[in-house]
């Protein structure tokens, strides 16, 4: 996967996550890191003075990106250690990566040791099938074909074809077309 809009350098993106308790008589806190996190856990109490051990976690605030990788991830309590690695260490191509794997293509993850090389996906920074069976063409995966018949090629029948293993998504407002193996 190339991409061909890589985020700057030096720009620290954030999420702000909500924590909202389960218990009724209580109210929750928002939150930008893990640290925030088990910092105001412990503090919530209940209407009758308890402490309040379950949360809900909630997304609130962050880029497009985050907001599908948050989904995917399926982020509570139980994750949000890792959460906030894989937000902090990962790039964006990974995410997106992740999103995919994980929220189209059903592969299932330990937060712990998950590794986005380890999904075996191809992703293209394309629109339509269509522009990646003209890709396909332009590379030669349906061998030679002589300059003078290209005008002759079905671009759509090829498109139709591929559909039966690739998918398109749109992954923060980008377009991509994927295969899961």
């Amino acid at each position: 996967m190339s991409n061909p809009y890589p985020l700057k350098r030096g720009r620290k993106m954030t999420v702000t996550l909500y924590a909202q308790p389960y218990d009724m008589d209580a109210h929750g806190f928002y939150f930008k890191s893990f640290e925030d996190y088990k910092s105001n856990s412990g503090k919530v109490r209940n209407a009758f003075g308890q402490v309040v051990e379950e949360f809900e976690i909630q997304f609130i605030d962050g880029s497009h990106l985050y907001c599908d990788f948050a989904k995917s991830y399926g982020v509570n309590q139980a994750n949000l250690k890792p959460f906030f690695e894989a937000i902090e260490d990962w790039d964006d191509d990974q995410k997106r990566a992740f999103i995919i794997a994980v929220g189209e293509c059903g592969y299932s993850f330990d937060p712990e040791t998950v590794d986005t090389d380890e999904f075996d996906i191809d992703i293209y920074w394309l629109n339509s099938l269509k522009e990646l069976a003209a890709q396909f063409v332009e590379e030669g995966l349906f061998g030679d074909i002589p300059e003078r018949l290209q005008f002759y090629i079905d671009y759509d029948a090829i498109a139709r074809d591929l559909s039966a293993d690739y998918s398109e998504t749109v992954i923060a407002g980008d377009s991509l077309i994927y295969r899961c193996a």
